[in-house]
């Protein structure tokens, strides 16, 4: 084999490794965001130490909605990220009596995804335009809007919806 030969074929590696990693970051930062779930605030829905992959592009079309599980900066140190339901919309009157939640007045139905329930009443709250309030699904375990100082997240804060889980087992998340 010649030495022009030898130079072309780790060339041609250099290049497939180098799109892999350009490839990867890409996907990282402008596509996917991959995370870690360090606590139970979302079981059942997310459990404890589980990997999610949320999509950042969910937003880009359309207004988060209710119920959508997104990763976001949190409001109090926005060098963490964490992982909560939306409840409340912008301009919503949210408030919490014996345990559930009330949106506008009227009770928000079927929440088959809650874990267990906080009973203490709060609120109201009412959502600044461009901002939502969140809840985890595990209530009586989920540092969440009821308690943060900042207690919404403003939408440019989103980073994405979480479509999935892949550890430790892979689960899709609605």
């Amino acid at each position: 084999m010649s030495r022009n030969t030898v130079i072309r074929e780790i060339f041609s590696w250099v290049i497939v490794v180098l799109s892999g990693v350009g490839a990867a970051f890409l996907l990282g930062h402008y596509v996917i965001v991959n995370a870690t779930v360090p606590s139970g605030s979302m079981l059942n829905t997310i459990q404890e130490e589980s990997r999610i992959v949320a999509f950042r592009l969910s937003y880009l079309f359309s207004e988060p909605e209710r119920l959508d599980v997104i990763v976001f900066k949190y409001p109090d140190n926005e060098e963490k990220l964490y992982v909560k339901r939306i409840i409340g919309l912008p301009g919503d009157y949210v408030e919490i009596k014996s345990g559930k939640v009330f949106i506008n007045g009227t009770e928000l139905e079927d929440e088959t995804y809650i874990s267990s329930v906080k009973v203490e009443n709060m609120g109201p709250f009412i959502v600044p335009e461009d901002s939502y309030f969140m809840l985890g699904d595990n209530r009586r375990n989920s540092e969440d809007s009821r308690s943060w100082r900042n207690t919404f997240v403003e939408k440019d804060k989103i980073l994405g919806k979480v479509i999935f889980s892949y550890f430790p087992s892979i689960r899709s998340i609605k």
